[in-house]
């Protein structure tokens, strides 16, 4: 497989146009129309789905991850023989969940990309898939709820994260004046970051409540999730740190009940790169810092 043609059609998909991809690497249109169908005829299979953006097909997931990977050792290979241009840097994709990307995770991130020469795209998703774009190529590494490692990637506990259940004063004394209480909390509304998330539904399991059909708001960030709590739209799980200081400040009152918490591992690409082995370092230090043990 030609390595340039790969790193192409990664290219093409990340941007999701030829028009994207061509800007991007400094080509015209037609000549990355000629690179990915010179790829299809090398490997004698279709790589594109020409929709609007374009999608991978199976095997086009497969060239993706090889040049992905490609890329990052590429890279490395020209640092360490001295023959990297000036001012090169490499893009490292990472998937990681909202509650990390807003409690823990940066400061690693940002340490990590201030001593190499790298951009880092990082991607939010939901815990339960990020691993879906380690498997699709799309990441080199992710913070996953998933333990079982990915084919070809190493899974690597990182610790468990914790939630408390808060709501503002003003929602406790209109929803739950007489304090926890199953046909009320059924009731009441909730405050979701999606569709996928399911944390809300544990924490009232725990309480006897089947919250299938309880209303509930979906805002996808962990804090506007908060900020719509304080302002009386329903009650969430807030991340235990954030939580505290939001119950130090009087703006939530904790509902009391379990606290929840999920289990996060780092999986990672387990080839041998060793831009992938500081930036697991610097992410692993910081999650022994400010997860629970396991």
């Amino acid at each position: 497989m030609d390595p340039s043609l790969a790193l192409t059609l990664a290219a093409v998909v990340d941007e999701g146009t030829l028009d994207g991809a061509a800007r991007r690497l400094h080509l015209t249109p037609s000549a990355v129309s000629q690179r990915v169908k010179a790829l299809e005829e090398q490997l004698g299979q279709r790589l594109l789905v020409r929709s609007r953006p374009v999608r991978p097909t199976e095997a086009g997931d497969a060239v993706v991850r090889f040049a992905r990977r490609y890329a990052v050792l590429a890279h490395e290979a020209a640092r360490d023989l001295g023959a990297a241009a000036e001012g090169t840097r490499v893009r490292m994709t990472v998937a990681v969940n909202a509650d990390s990307l807003a409690t823990w995770i940066l400061p690693a991130i940002a340490s990590f990309a201030s001593a190499h020469d790298v951009e880092m795209d990082l991607l939010r998703l939901d815990q339960d898939r990020t691993v879906d774009l380690l498997e699709s190529g799309v990441a080199l590494a992710a913070v996953t709820s998933r333990r079982e490692a990915v084919a070809g990637c190493r899974s690597t506990p990182l610790g468990h994260m914790a939630f408390t259940a808060m709501a503002s004063r003003a929602w406790i004394s209109r929803w739950l004046p007489d304090g926890l209480d199953a046909d009320r909390l059924a009731a009441a509304p909730r405050v979701d970051f999606d569709r996928d998330d399911t944390l809300q539904l544990d924490w009232l399991r725990h309480h006897g409540v089947d919250g299938t059909h309880s209303p509930r708001h979906m805002v996808p960030s962990t804090h506007d999730i908060a900020r719509a709590v304080e302002l009386g739209l329903g009650w969430a799980l807030v991340p235990e740190r954030h939580g505290e200081e939001l119950a130090e400040s009087g703006r939530l009152v904790p509902l009391g009940g379990p606290s929840i918490s999920t289990p996060l591992y780092w999986q990672r690409w387990k080839g041998g790169s060793s831009l992938l082995d500081a930036l697991t370092d610097e992410v692993l230090a910081d999650a022994g810092r400010h997860l629970r043990a396991g």
